[in-house]
C-alpha cells in the first residue's frame, strides 16, 4: 500500500500545522510498509479449562510468506484456525484484513482467505473441477441448486492446468492420489483469489515426489500473486518450500521465536523449540534437521 507524501498547496497556506502533521503521517505510514494482512496481538485460548494459546502475537504483511513450525501438540493447528477466522480467542486481539474477530461477518470473510487442508472432508465422488469450484463457495460440497459461470469455470480449468493437472479435471475425487488432492486443494484455496493463503501441514501422507511437486507448486505462488501472504504449518524443516521468508515457532501455545526466516531458524532456536538438541542446515535454498548425535 502506497501513501502519498504530498498535501495539496492551498491546504498547507490555509493552515500550516495540520498540513504538516499530515505530512508526517503520510510519511510515518510510508516508512511503516503496508497495511498488514493479518495481526494478533497477545493472543490466548482456553478449551475445557486447559490453555492451548499464551499471550501470542505477531504480524504478516503482503507478499510475506512465514512457516509455522512447531512440535505436535504445540498449538499450530489452533493458532492457524484464529487466522481463518474459524475460531475466537479468549482474550487478546486478532485482526485478519483490517477486520477485527468478533466485529465482523466472519463468512465474509473467510471468502477472501485460502485454506488448505489435507484432511478436506469431502465425502461425494465430485469431479476434480467441481471440487476447485467449491472454493468460490466456501463450502466442501457443492451448494444445492448452485452453478458456476462460465469465467469461473474456465479459471478453475486454468488454475487446474497451471496445477499440472489438466489430464485429470473430469476425475473424481476417491480415484485421486494424496499428492494430486494436496494440489486439487491448492487449486481450489486460489480461486477465490485469496489475500491469505494458509496451508495446514500440506506435505502430510506424501511420498517424495508428490511433496517434491507439490513444494514447487509453493514456490511459485510470489512470482503469480507478488502481495499473497501465505502461512505454512508443519513439524518437518524438511517441508519448507524455498519461497519461506518468516518463520514463527511455537512450542507448548507459546511463541519461542519470529522473524525473518535465516534468523529465526537456527539450531539453538529450533533445539529451545522442540526440547530436543537438533543440528539444522540451509543447502540451496532448502531446510534439514537432524538430531545432534552425542560423542561417543
Amino acid at each position: 500500500m502506497r501513501v502519498a507524501n504530498s498535501v495539496p498547496a492551498d491546504v498547507l497556506a490555509a493552515d500550516p500545522l495540520p498540513a504538516a502533521r499530515a505530512a508526517s503521517a503520510a510519511r510515518a505510514a510510508s516508512a511503516a510498509g503496508p497495511a498488514p494482512v493479518l495481526e494478533l496481538r497477545a493472543v490466548s485460548l482456553w478449551r475445557a479449562g486447559r490453555q492451548i494459546l499464551r499471550d501470542v502475537s505477531m504480524t504478516v504483511r503482503p507478499g510475506e510468506f512465514w512457516a509455522l513450525i512447531g512440535p505436535n501438540g504445540a498449538g499450530k493447528s489452533t493458532l492457524l484456525s484464529l487466522c481463518g477466522a474459524v475460531a475466537h480467542p479468549s482474550s487478546g486481539t486478532v485482526e485478519v484484513l483490517g477486520e477485527q474477530l468478533g466485529r465482523v461477518e466472519l463468512q465474509r470473510l473467510r471468502r477472501v482467505i485460502g485454506h488448505v487442508n489435507p484432511r478436506h472432508p469431502l465425502r461425494s465422488p465430485l469431479r476434480v473441477r467441481d471440487v476447485v469450484l467449491t472454493g468460490l463457495t466456501g463450502s466442501v460440497e457443492t451448494p444445492p441448486r448452485w452453478r458456476p459461470g462460465p469465467d469461473e469455470t474456465a479459471e478453475a480449468d486454468q488454475l487446474i492446468g497451471a496445477l499440472g493437472l489438466a489430464a485429470r479435471s473430469d476425475d473424481r475425487w476417491p480415484t485421486l492420489s494424496q499428492g494430486e488432492r494436496g494440489r486439487v486443494l491448492v487449486a481450489r484455496a486460489l480461486l477465490c483469489r485469496p489475500r491469505l493463503l494458509l496451508l495446514d501441514e500440506p506435505a502430510t501422507g506424501l511420498d517424495i515426489a508428490a511433496r517434491e511437486q507439490l513444494l514447487e507448486t509453493l514456490d511459485a505462488l510470489p512470482r503469480t500473486d507478488p502481495d499473497l501472504a501465505c502461512i505454512l504449518v508443519t513439524h518437518h524443516l524438511e517441508e519448507l518450500p524455498t519461497a519461506i521468508t518468516h518463520a514463527a515457532l511455537l512450542g507448548a501455545g507459546q511463541l519461542t521465536g519470529a522473524g525473518a526466516v535465516h534468523t529465526t531458524i537456527t539450531s539453538a532456536a529450533i533445539t529451545a523449540c522442540f526440547g530436543h538438541p537438533i543440528d539444522v542446515r540451509h543447502d540451496d535454498g532448502r531446510w534439514s534437521a537432524r538430531a545432534r548425535r552425542r560423542p561417543r
